[in-house]
């Protein structure tokens, strides 16, 4: 594993100098306490892979208001990360959602297709949202949630702008049909994406970073391929102009992406030597199905430039995985983790709303 080497070299992550390449990705896991309270089986969960060698972990994703909050046991950051609002493919019968005494919002009033909330009687889908009258009363609740995770003790931030979540949905045509100036043009679309990073980086300055999946269908999003690189084209090229300590770009799945009248939502490209050549100032990590081996080729290779990897599921198997790495140990419990991922494939075609408990 001689050239597994390249994996384990120091990086500047904004104000911080990471002793490896390898990140662990956010992964939703539904164990908050009631009232969005984090537990300590999350801590211990937490601190087995920090005493690993990772590079550094991103957090599953933390609700910013009770009003965004899809997940029944989400931890939540809007009492005295990755931070997230799930937009319309929250649920107005969900406890969180009703203490909030508001409306489900979306960019528009156009309800994603799909949804599974299995923990409501009937388990119903997604409805139609409320269409947000003032974008920026979210985008200071986003900012209020970064205040409170930096007096937590948190060492930055990542906006959750992936996975047909909010952000998403404002960068999308299909969900974000606006008049205004939130919507009709790619520049106006990204403008919601880059006014909350702004108001992150007000907080954390470069300790601010941005996780997208340009390509992925997941919660009915998804545009025509000129569409969406014109699209997030503009939003990183206007990102790389704001000292971000990192952008995240998760890769297209065919096995995670949402089918709808029994076609693929996605939009199938190369993200990476797509998006990278907008990004010169910035740090580009790669996310989504990353193998150990092809995290030494992505990082290898001259184009497209790559200066960290994510991993996910290896380590939910592995809270060792990066001594695994290091070591050349086999990854022998990811069969056993692949056995109940296939089981549960299918909630990945209808939403994230009913994320796997088990792991």
């Amino acid at each position: 594993m001689a050239q597994a080497n390249i994996l384990f070299t120091s990086l500047r992550l904004g104000s911080t100098t990471i002793p490896n390449r390898i990140g662990m990705s956010a992964m939703t896991r539904n164990r908050a306490a009631k009232g969005s309270i984090p537990t300590e089986l999350m801590q211990e969960y937490y601190v087995q892979r920090a005493t690993s060698g990772v590079g550094f972990i991103v957090s599953e994703q933390v609700a910013i208001s009770s009003q965004g909050s899809q997940w029944e046991d989400l931890p939540g950051m809007w009492t005295d990360e990755q931070l997230g609002h799930s937009g319309r493919t929250s649920h107005p019968d969900a406890a969180l959602q009703k203490a909030s005494g508001e409306p489900v919002y979306g960019p528009s009033a156009i309800a994603a297709r799909g949804g599974k909330f299995r923990f409501l009687p009937g388990e119903p889908g997604y409805v139609v949202p409320t269409p947000i009258p003032n974008p920026r009363t979210i985008i200071a609740q986003y900012k209020h949630a970064a205040l409170n995770a930096k007096r937590a003790g948190f060492d930055g931030v990542e906006l959750h702008a992936a996975s047909g979540l909010l952000i998403s949905q404002f960068l999308d045509s299909k969900a974000n049909q606006r008049t205004d100036e939130w919507g009709g043009s790619p520049v106006n679309r990204v403008r919601f994406a880059l006014e909350t990073l702004d108001a992150l980086r007000e907080v954390w300055g470069k300790d601010v970073s941005l996780k997208i999946s340009p390509a992925n269908g997941t919660n009915d999003v998804g545009m025509p391929l000129e569409e969406t690189i014109a699209t997030f084209g503009y939003l990183l090229k206007e990102v790389d102009t704001r000292g971000l300590a990192y952008v995240s770009i998760v890769r297209y799945n065919a096995q995670k992406d949402a089918v709808y009248d029994g076609k693929p939502r996605g939009t199938p490209h190369d993200v990476l030597a797509t998006y990278a050549p907008f990004l010169s100032n910035t740090n580009l990590f790669a996310n989504g199905g990353v193998t150990p081996t092809e995290a030494v080729s992505l990082l290898s290779a001259t184009e497209p430039r790559v200066d960290g990897v994510f991993f996910g599921a290896p380590f939910i198997a592995h809270p060792d995985l990066p001594q695994r790495i290091s070591q050349g140990k086999p990854l022998d419990n990811a069969l056993k983790f692949a056995y109940l991922y296939d089981k549960l494939e299918e909630d990945w075609t209808v939403g994230y709303t009913d994320y796997p408990r088990a792991i």
